[in-house]
């Protein structure tokens, strides 16, 4: 119930069974279930071709487990629902565009688990989009906004289907939230564990609904073998859903993109229309008391979120990050998965204050995003804009006071006298672009146990500029060295996202000890069908081992020389191969004399360097070089490497300084996978890059301004 202050109070029982009645409602019409192809299957029987629960989570858009929509044949599924009570059943074919994660190629469906809720053979996130190969109409859910898996209350609502008697039906239930498995150290595998209740096979895929606030929170992955709940995954995983790596063009090059802006407009459209006159998500919400701490009503939060599914979504992750930060009273986003939409940058501003501020804050924003860098733009944009402006403007004139009228008035002001709409990535809107030297990079820290063979401890951050790193995850249970591309999958996958802007990824640093710089972390596969790392971004070694500290007169020199090199013209240097025959690495006073733009080349590095190769290495670190180039590979006393000289020579005095090489190396790497010949000299080439000015933590180093 609403008093007449507009407060939201608690209605009596007879308004709270018809609360839940009408949630339990909205939550059974969008619950669908999935099948294998129609192959002659007959809707009302078994068929044996029964694969588990979803959702409709946007229109001509499903969300489900992994495990349930790639066991059919290939990634052909029929969705099966009723819109309601004595509807009739609706089949409609659909594909599977993206699985998180993909399983690998040489791995068959149907041999990472079985179908149904258990899913124990598909590692989290364990989450399926499917798109409808034909329009029809059907209800969708209301997924929260929320940066990770939230609970106003200790209950959750669930919906799917299972074989009863032969015969497959409906069903739903409560389950009571106990705790998460996982998260800290896997914080891509967190799930969520929920009892109370028996889960039967088929429930997998089926929504997981915040009671107390009348929203999507999760999906069903498993049950609880032999007992009572299971557990459901975070509706915010799909964030981690694939980013595309060139300029978006359009909202459908981006699948996130696409079903949330689908989602957000399903919504604002059913709030507004007055053609039907049943219940809403938001209605519902509100009958909840939802909106009772919020500086948005439920109708005026889904409004909301529908103007803003009208813009072109954020540049970037990294871009929408930086937004949220010069927000005043918004800290560092540090919830994994980080904010990907316009969505999911409102909802991260639920934790950051209450009061009054909240709604200056909420509206701020809103001006922020008319203001953004925009990926493209459409003939509809200007017009979003201005919807939004008059939103805004409408709830300042309400409930704010004049100056902070006044000062968002001067924003938009601003905003739509601008000439560039489409927002030249050169000038962005808000702040100045960083140099190159300037970005935030990926950084990896692989530190060997020794007394266990080929076994690391881990750690992954985003390193930005000031010198902070920003930690992802981190895992110190020992990884053997094999399995580390599979383990760091996730983990580097989120850390590149916070960095990337389209077309230009971002730098991936690997810390190691100097005997490990030889791990070809470049060639690593962190998806099936990807290229090698290497291929797809910058990869450069950097040594974790800790040097003695420089005196004043060393460390001067050590930035002089690196302040030559970084972005003025270098030259290479063999510096342990002279006619073809191996020499050692000369003395650190030899190497001192050397002119600062020189860029040293160990021509006979090797894979698995020996000892005197790894303390030539130390001794050209000691000598003041911050960048030098590896050759890599098997060790071949005999092979003719002049050609392999005539090419590094070439390739770094081609570039523009050493800031470029991380690039240009990436450059070869996409040349020796596309096949080229002409770049297969640079093949296990490493790039020793030792930025002094972004110091290992720990390292002792004092940050100097570039």
């Amino acid at each position: 119930m609403i008093d007449g202050l507009g407060r939201v109070e608690p209605g009596g029982p007879a308004e709270d069974a018809a609360t839940r009645s009408a949630l339990r409602d909205l939550v059974m019409a969008a619950t669908v279930r999935i099948h294998g192809p129609e192959r002659g299957y007959v809707p009302e029987g078994s068929g044996g071709s029964f694969l588990g629960s979803g959702f409709f989570i946007a229109p001509s858009w499903v969300l489900t487990c992994a495990h349930v929509a790639l066991q059919g044949e290939g990634r052909d599924v029929t969705v099966i629902f009723e819109t309601g009570p004595r509807s009739g059943e609706t089949s409609v074919a659909g594909t599977v565009v993206a699985a998180l994660p993909e399983p690998a190629p040489e791995h068959l469906p149907g041999e990472l688990g079985p179908a149904g809720p258990r899913g124990g053979g598909w590692p989290a996130p364990d989450l399926a989009l499917v798109r409808l190969r034909r329009p029809v109409e059907h209800a969708c859910v209301y997924v929260t906004e929320r940066p990770a898996a939230f609970f106003g209350g200790g209950a959750v609502l669930y919906s799917g289907w299972t074989e009863v008697g032969g015969r497959i039906k409906r069903l739903s239930g409560q389950l009571a939230v106990q705790g998460t498995v996982g998260g800290w150290s896997d914080p891509e595998d967190e799930q969520v564990r929920l009892g109370g209740d028996v889960l039967p096979p088929g429930v997998s895929g089926g929504p997981a609904v915040d009671l107390a606030r009348g929203e999507v929170v999760g999906v069903l992955k498993s049950q609880l073998v032999g007992g009572m709940g299971g557990t459901s995954i975070g509706i915010e995983r799909l964030r981690s859903l694939p980013v595309p790596a060139a300029m978006a063009e359009a909202e459908a090059d981006d699948d996130y993109q696409a079903v949330f802006h689908a989602h957000d407009r399903y919504h604002a459209d059913r709030q507004l229309t007055r053609a039907d006159t049943g219940w809403t998500w938001a209605d519902v919400q509100t009958s909840l008391g939802a909106g009772a701490d919020r500086a948005l009503s439920p109708q005026q939060r889904i409004l909301l979120l529908g103007r803003l599914a009208e813009l072109p979504p954020p540049v970037s992750t990294h871009s929408l990050l930086d937004l949220l930060v010069r927000l005043p009273g918004v800290h560092r986003v540090e919830r994994y998965p980080a904010p990907r939409s316009w969505r999911d940058g409102l909802g991260v501003l639920y934790e950051t204050r209450g009061g009054g501020a909240a709604l200056e804050l909420v509206l701020r924003y809103c001006m922020s995003a008319i203001a953004a860098e925009r990926p493209y733009v459409t003939g509809a944009t200007a017009a979003a804009e201005e919807a939004l402006w008059d939103w805004v403007k409408f709830i300042a004139d309400d409930r704010l006071s004049r100056d902070f009228r006044n000062e968002i008035a001067l924003l938009w002001s601003a905003a739509r006298h601008r000439t560039d709409r489409a927002q030249r990535r050169a000038a962005p809107a808000y702040g100045e672009r960083p140099r190159a030297g300037e970005r935030s990079f990926v950084l990896l820290e692989l530190e060997p146990r020794g007394w266990e063979r080929d076994s690391y401890d881990w750690r992954v951050g985003v390193a930005r500029h000031s010198g902070e790193v920003l930690p992802v995850a981190e895992d110190s249970r020992g990884t053997p060295g094999n399995a580390l591309p599979t383990r760091l999958t996730g983990s580097l996958a989120e850390a590149f996202r916070r960095c990337d802007e389209p077309d230009s990824p971002a730098v991936l640093q690997v810390a190691v000890v100097r005997q490990q710089l030889g791990l070809e972390v470049e060639g690593w596969r962190l998806a099936p069908d990807e290229p090698p790392l290497g291929a797809l971004r910058p990869v450069v070694v950097r040594c974790s081992d800790r040097e003695p500290p420089l005196s004043e007169e060393e460390a001067r020199e050590y930035r002089s020389r690196w302040s030559r090199t970084a972005d003025a013209a270098i030259r290479a240097e063999i510096i342990d191969c002279e006619d073809g025959l191996r020499v050692p690495v000369p003395q650190e006073e030899r190497l001192r004399s050397l002119a600062y733009e020189t860029v040293p080349v160990l021509c006979r590095y090797a894979a698995r360097p020996d000892g005197e190769t790894a303390a030539g290495l130390g001794r050209v670190v000691r000598g003041g070089f911050h960048v030098a180039l590896l050759r890599r590979g098997e060790s071949r006393p005999e092979a003719v490497c002049a050609e392999f000289h005539r090419r590094a020579a070439h390739t770094v005095a081609e570039a523009d300084g050493a800031e470029q090489l991380p690039r240009i190396l990436m450059e070869l790497r996409q040349g020796v996978h596309a096949g080229r010949a002409e770049m297969f000299w640079s093949d296990g080439v490493a790039l020793f890059y030792d930025d002094p000015h972004h110091p290992l933590p720990g390292s002792g180093q004092l940050l100097e301004a570039p």
